[in-house]
């Protein structure tokens, strides 16, 4: 069967979708960057994408997809509550973007195989975001490490938050060693993306992406051990290494997870708590019920909601918060059917990844690096069109000896 192989320009359209999603609003840069110019650039990028897309999908050929089509009734409630404008105008402009989105998955739809090109370009343009960093830590180690964010790396020439730097490293660090245990890249390639992106980890001081990077490939490496030996091995020197250093380390682990907070505040979540419990309290109609009030920046009495969860039900009520849960029982049912395999494991590592973030990070409801990587894993669980089973063969055949696949760079 004749594989259909994405253009060179697919990457292109991926790594203008992950622009989109950087955001406009974050820490201050070395150079004061108008927002509505990030605005222009990040909205540009959505456009273009979808343009590009068209171009290279003229036929407007796509594969069916229960996670793309989910995304799409997203837009019903987004649009019912959007209207009212409630939130503004900018709620209209947020479903347009939603819409943009979601049209352009559908676009590159086209060539989901349950290959491993999606995974490259994820890595790729997410490491390319973590070279800026670094680039801007090296510049100006003060703006990149400012107190107003307790000494946590942001973005110095792009406005990025902690989460968000720690977020793109845990992604690509997960991924990356998953291609390192299933032979799919070499060493040193490997130690290029992991060892930087751990170091920048470490200095997000971002409990949640870590948490969810060490739940996330748990789970993933958890699902090849019957099948890969060298998942084996790993997991258990894993084992051993985390053992190791929660006994020498406790103290400097508990301090570094503390971030200098009060227990107080720490039991709280930073004052999430606070917030959540607020957007709760507050009265709602019937329709605000069913429909939220509008996709907005996510934030409730002027204060970051902070979960994607409450996020979705406050903009696109409970019909909202009912197919974001479908996205992930699609994607998770669909996982824990497929027999063991690398591609299986990476999207296990992205459906628990974001699943673990969307308890304190926002993003669910609407364009976001959340959603591209469950549509990354969307991708890897897709089947390549028309396999079908292979007939048994009417005679037995002598053993074919198997070549060995020579690992690519990440």
């Amino acid at each position: 069967m004749d594989r259909d192989l994405p253009p060179k320009g697919v990457g292109i359209v991926w790594a203008l979708l992950a622009l989109n999603t950087l955001g406009s609003a974050g820490a201050k840069t070395v150079i004061a960057l108008p927002r509505s110019l990030i605005q222009l650039a990040t909205m540009g990028a959505l456009v273009v994408a979808f343009a590009l897309a068209l171009v290279l999908n003229f036929r407007l050929r796509v594969r069916p997809s229960a996670f793309v089509f989910l995304l799409t009734l997203l837009l019903v409630p987004s649009v019912i509550s959007s209207v009212n404008l409630a939130v503004g105008y900018g709620a209209l402009f947020r479903c347009t973007r939603l819409a943009l989105f979601v049209g352009t998955l559908w676009l590159v739809s086209r060539w989901w195989d349950g290959g491993l090109t999606f995974v490259r370009y994820h890595i790729r343009m997410y490491f390319a975001v973590l070279v800026l960093v670094a680039a801007g830590l090296a510049v100006s180690p003060g703006t990149a490490m400012p107190e107003y964010y307790g000494g946590r790396l942001v973005g110095a020439l792009w406005p990025l938050t902690p989460p968000q730097i720690g977020q793109y490293a845990a992604v690509i660090i997960g991924l990356t060693v998953l291609l390192l245990l299933s032979r799919r890249t070499t060493g040193r390639s490997a130690a290029l993306v992991i060892v930087p992106s751990l170091v920048l980890l470490a200095m997000t001081h971002t409990r949640t992406a870590t948490l969810g990077m060490i739940i996330g490939l748990v789970l993933a490496i958890g699902s090849l051990i019957l099948t890969s030996g060298a998942a084996r091995r790993f997991f258990a020197w894993a084992v051993v290494c985390a053992t190791v250093a929660a006994v020498a380390f406790s103290s400097a682990l508990r301090t570094w997870f503390l971030r200098g907070q009060s227990q107080e505040n720490f039991s709280n979540l930073t004052g999430r708590a606070k917030v959540w419990d607020a957007l709760l309290a507050a009265p709602r109609t019937t329709t605000q019920e069913l429909f939220g009030a509008g996709l907005g920046d996510k934030s409730f009495g002027g204060l970051p909601i902070d979960n994607s969860w409450l996020a979705v039900y406050n903009e696109q009520g409970l019909v909202g918060v009912g197919i974001v849960a479908g996205v992930f029982l699609v994607l998770g049912a669909v996982a824990l059917l497929r027999p063991p395999s690398l591609p299986r494991a990476g999207a296990i590592f992205l459906i628990s990844y974001v699943a673990i973030s969307s308890y304190t990070e926002a993003g669910l409801g609407d364009a976001s690096p959340y959603l591209l990587h469950l549509a990354l894993a969307a991708s890897l669980l897709a089947v390549p069109a028309g396999a079908a089973p292979l007939p048994e063969p009417a005679l037995p055949r002598p053993p074919v000896p198997r070549r060995a696949q020579k690992p690519e760079v990440v």
